[in-house]
């Protein structure tokens, strides 16, 4: 049976009139890109991440045609409550409010329940004046009493020390293997943050994506990450050569003193060089000696349990990463299914490449 949202909302629990114009006084509408110093006032709290931030609000913009739609709560001058949301707008797929589209963890900032409530009471609000399907958070289930979890995701990160030693002698012994494997037969890491190397990773994304059933992202938005992101020191890019071919490639991002493994990419025919593990072992060690602390390995689908245990060999802590969704027309939260395997793979595994990232271009700023 479905919570009602006078149960799932706990202390919120009746939502006030929606009215598209104006919030109330308490809780503001924001757009991040209009608000000078956002990206300042997000630093103090722990909770904020990359994906909070201006950059990444302009990147999902500038691709998709996304519109930032965040809702704040301030107490005495400070922060109490952010809850990042984009609206999208699609023929194909509804309008809905994610918070936040390609993003794989975005828990609320502040984490009080009643000024969490506060706020969600309001975005649920303006989401029913504005047609929306459903409101989905990607983060802050805790926050919301009784919510369903609607698709649940393993969350993995990594303690950083800037002793090599230390961090080598975490990883299980397989790992250790393909490091001295890929070291022994010549493959380099280097990193950049230019343009020509997100041509060499979107290359390899490619053939990636299509391995694995899936239609690559389109090149604007790694165009995107380039201008707001790598050129901006807000992250970097790591490629493995072999022989001055590119075998393997990934990209973080960084906030404050954490980094996020965000994208990672390969050629299937250079598997046997473990050029993957050397991207990851460099990328660790680089971010360890620029005195990051915490290193996060996005989402794992529960059922993806290769990568769960590439992720785990590198000394990672498992967590939950629990979504949740609220639809509008049942006044309800209800369950999702994690969409990342299925029919369309098989379908997308044969598409020859033209075909496949034209899919790609097409088709991504409908799924968010």
């Amino acid at each position: 049976m479905l919570a009602s949202p006078e149960l799932c909302l706990g202390a919120a629990a009746e939502l006030p009139p929606a009215d598209v114009g104006a919030c109330s006084s308490a809780v503001q509408r924001v757009n991040p890109l209009e608000e000078p110093g956002w990206d300042d006032k997000l630093k103090s709290y722990s909770s904020a991440s990359f994906f909070h931030s201006t950059a990444w609000a302009r990147v999902l913009q500038d691709s998709y045609g996304y519109s930032p739609v965040y809702f704040t709560l301030d107490e005495s001058g400070r922060l109490a409550c952010l809850l990042a949301i984009m609206e999208v707008k699609s023929w194909l797929t509804g309008r809905r409010g994610i918070s936040l589209p390609f993003t794989d963890d975005c828990e609320p900032v502040g984490l009080d329940a009643v000024a969490f409530g506060r706020v969600f009471q309001e975005a649920v609000a303006y989401a029913k004046a504005r047609g929306w399907k459903y409101l989905e958070c990607r983060g802050g289930k805790s926050l919301l009493t009784g919510a369903l979890v609607s698709t649940g995701y393993y969350g993995h990160h990594l303690r950083l020390t800037t002793s090599d030693e230390l961090l080598y002698s975490g990883f299980k012994s397989s790992v250790r293997r393909a490091i001295r494997k890929a070291t022994k037969m010549g493959v380099m890491v280097e990193f950049a943050q230019n343009l020509e190397a997100v041509r060499t990773f979107y290359a390899l994304q490619c053939q990636t994506r299509r391995k694995h059933g899936l239609p690559p992202q389109p090149f604007r938005f790694f165009e995107n990450i380039h201008s707001q992101i790598l050129s901006k020191d807000l992250g970097v890019l790591a490629v493995a050569r072999y022989q001055h071919t590119p075998v393997a490639a990934a990209i973080f991002f960084h906030w404050g003193s954490k980094a996020i493994f965000k994208y990672g990419a390969s050629d299937e025919s250079y598997q046997h060089l473990r050029g993957n593990n050397l991207v990851m072992w460099e990328a660790i060690k680089w971010h360890a000696r620029n005195r990051f602390e915490l290193l996060h390995f996005g989402r794992t689908s529960l059922s993806n349990h290769g990568l769960q245990r590439f992720k785990l060999g590198w000394g990672a802590e498992e967590s939950m990463i629990e979504y949740v969704r609220y639809d509008l027309c049942r006044d309800s939260f209800v369950t999702a299914k994690d969409e990342a395997s299925g029919w369309q793979n098989r379908v997308f595994h044969r598409l020859p490449g033209f075909a496949s990232r034209l899919v790609g271009a097409m088709l991504y700023e409908h799924v968010a």
